[in-house]
């Protein structure tokens, strides 16, 4: 299994990926729609876990100068737990890292307690925040 930056030869394996992991997407989660806009913005920071040639794994990261995110970690259900969800991490924070981002945020959809054990595990802590989301548009 090899982790990497995004080449646009991977982006049916993404698609199909993220249509796999959510095959009822929300129209602002439409999987195509999203790889499409982290192309034009920031595409040096979404990741790929590759494993005989295919896309086994994604996650996308986001950094403004002061803080960065962690969005949709995603493994195939027939490649989970076997660590690729940690090595996609460690991976994105060197890269945030050197970018010189030194604070990491991430969000877990509410009742994924195996998103957020994984986290944790990982360093992560619960954070005392109320997070809120506005729809532009």
């Amino acid at each position: 299994m090899k982790i990497r930056h995004y080449l646009e030869q991977d982006k049916a394996g993404v698609i199909n990926l993220w249509q796999e992991d959510e095959p009822n997407p929300s129209p602002w989660n439409d999987p195509a729609l999203a790889l499409r806009q982290k192309e034009e913005f920031q595409p040096g920071l979404l990741y790929i876990a590759e494993e005989g040639g295919e896309v086994v794994g994604t996650t996308m990261a986001g950094y403004d100068g002061h803080r960065g995110w962690i969005y949709g970690v995603v493994v195939s259900p027939a490649h989970r737990r076997k660590g690729i969800a940690t090595s996609l991490l460690n991976f994105a924070e060197k890269e945030l890292a050197k970018l010189g981002c030194n604070k990491l945020n991430l969000q877990v959809r509410d009742g994924n307690e195996g998103a957020v054990a994984l986290y944790q595990s990982l360093g992560f802590a619960i954070e005392p925040r109320v997070s809120m989301g506005k729809r532009l548009g």
